[in-house]
């Protein structure tokens, strides 16, 4: 399986792809889509559209894992994080990618052990489980990777369920 791990931003689209099964997964690649403060939304997410479907056509990924969205404490940073996730879905959607969406605290909570961990501690574990010398910078690249491992760790988890119950 190969996902394409997505931390949706409207300025820094973080993205990381990693593949293998639930026991065994390893780095592919990571990066970010950029665009500038300065350029209309509108544009902003057109860069956030284009990006992610290149890297759909470069990757191939079976699974589309974004994080969803939370309430913070600036409403207007949310709405607009949640336009970019709605594009982002809506192109995964239209490739007929299979799409995950995890919550920011189950994504924490799944790779450093609990749900309050602060960036640097995602950052790190993620270096630990992917086996990488160095942590994955920026930290939107890192929290994509995070996501994407996530997706793993859950699926692996529905499979043990499936099969218990058989």
């Amino acid at each position: 399986m190969r996902v394409l791990g997505i931390d949706p931003g409207s300025e820094t689209l973080g993205w990381g792809v990693v593949e293998g099964s639930s026991a065994n997964y390893s780095l592919v690649e990571f990066g970010t889509v950029k665009s500038k403060p300065s350029d209309a939304f509108s544009k902003r997410l057109f860069k956030a559209y284009t990006g992610v479907e290149e890297l759909i056509a470069k990757f191939l990924p079976d699974v589309l894992s974004v994080e969803d969205t939370f309430v913070s404490i600036n409403a207007k940073s949310a709405l607009k994080i949640g336009q970019v996730r709605g594009v982002v879905l809506l192109l995964g959607e239209q490739k007929g990618i299979e799409i995950a969406e995890y919550a920011p605290r189950l994504i924490k909570q799944t790779v450093v052990g609990h749900g309050n961990a602060e960036k640097h501690q995602v950052a790190e574990m993620v270096r630990i489980l992917l086996k990488l010398k160095t942590v994955p910078k920026p930290h939107d690249a890192s929290d994509a990777l995070a996501i994407a491992i996530c997706h793993f760790h859950h699926t692996g988890m529905r499979n043990k369920i499936k099969t218990a119950r058989k």
